[in-house]
């Protein structure tokens, strides 16, 4: 007998393969036509270059939160194209979506999407990132100017620990189209600019980073570098960002010696970490974030109308968005092991081979 199609699609999620049909599309059967009907909850995340947490982490995440929960999903990545950002959400509404979940890759695009979604009465959540006055209705994230705190935080110590006296300070800050990265930039300036203004650090010279492109931040330090030598600390917005700085340091011979900060716990990230090459990240548990999405998205899928009593203000419509918030994590070398019990990594991943000995030196594993 031929089952019905949500609960085919709800059981190819809970298989470890999945029932991709090559596209990106989760299948339903193959008598399916373009246009047919299928209730679920789409979903669409921005790149697979800003982070890795787009192409691995977060379609697994969200895979697992759905097929525990039963509710059928589709999962597209816009490829860092804000108009097959677009397409996705048309081709996701024209085909029985009942639920959006975005991750802004473009506010524009964004407030395409949202209001072809909202002329079919279908609800979208904000995931990650706020899309600036698009009228999302649910937003789901960490704590941006905190994240941002962290980090200043974090180059504070690492600077102290070097005893570096009065040190100049680079930032290259994230994409100028993220607000998150606003977010950021605004925590850590919070934490910096005192020092600044009491001379105990110098400001040093400051760039966006255009899509969080590695190869940007590369060619922007290197840039820096030759313009201001004496740079004595980085604060740097994420992990990416960081390996590009610690790969120029590296030539210049100054890896270890100049204290970078980052954010987001990349394998790469922990591994700069523990060979003293990185003083700090911010870990953002991304399986609670997509597992609180996910709770909204299936609420919203079944007919309800969460309620937040938590709001963010859109920076630019002054509108207040339902928001629910996570509390982001400072790891440094003394407290990397949370990320190894809770699963984020796994034992072999962080302490293979060469990091063996720099995990057992510092408690881990």
């Amino acid at each position: 007998m031929r089952k019905p199609l949500a609960a085919l699609i709800a059981a190819c999620l809970l298989t470890s393969a999945g029932c991709d049909s090559g596209t990106g599309e989760v299948a339903g059967g193959d008598d399916r036509t373009p246009r047919e009907q299928r209730p679920r909850v789409g979903i669409i995340l921005p790149d697979r270059t800003s982070s890795d947490r787009w192409s691995t982490t977060e379609p697994k995440n969200f895979e697992k939160a759905f097929g525990e929960a039963g509710v059928p999903v589709e999962i597209r990545n816009a490829e860092g194209d804000p108009a097959e950002f677009r397409r996705l959400g048309r081709e996701m509404l024209e085909t029985g979506a009942k639920v959006l979940v975005i991750t802004n890759l473009e506010d524009e695009a964004s407030r395409t999407v949202v209001d072809e979604a909202h002329a079919r009465d279908v609800r979208v959540i904000d995931y990650d990132r706020l899309s600036v006055n698009a009228g999302a209705d649910y937003y789901v994230s960490f704590d941006g100017r905190q994240v941002g705190r962290l980090q200043g935080q974090g180059l504070i110590g690492c600077l102290r620990r070097a005893e570096a006296r009065n040190p100049v300070v680079a930032q290259l800050n994230g994409a100028p189209t993220d607000l998150n990265a606003t977010l950021f930039k605004s925590g850590y300036d919070e934490v910096l600019q005192p020092r600044y203004d009491a001379a105990q650090s110098t400001k040093g010279p400051a760039q966006w980073v255009p899509g969080w492109s590695e190869a940007d931040a590369d060619r922007l330090f290197r840039q820096m570098l030759r313009q201001q030598p004496r740079i004595r600390g980085v604060l740097a917005a994420n992990d990416g960002i960081a390996d590009a700085v610690i790969k120029v340091l590296e030539e210049a011979g100054r890896s270890g010696r100049v204290p970078v900060t980052g954010q987001d716990a990349t394998l790469t990230g922990l591994h700069h970490i523990l060979a003293g090459r990185q003083c700090m990240t911010v870990y953002k548990p991304f399986g609670p974030e997509a597992q609180a999405a996910t709770n909204l998205a299936v609420e919203l899928f079944n007919g309800g109308r969460p309620t937040l009593t938590a709001t963010v203000k859109d920076p630019e419509s002054g509108a207040r968005v339902p928001f629910l918030s996570l509390t982001p994590r400072l790891i440094d070398a003394t407290n990397m092991r949370e990320v190894l019990v809770e699963g984020f990594v796994t034992k072999q991943q962080l302490c293979g081979g060469e990091y063996k000995p720099l995990c057992e030196k510092n408690g881990i594993g």
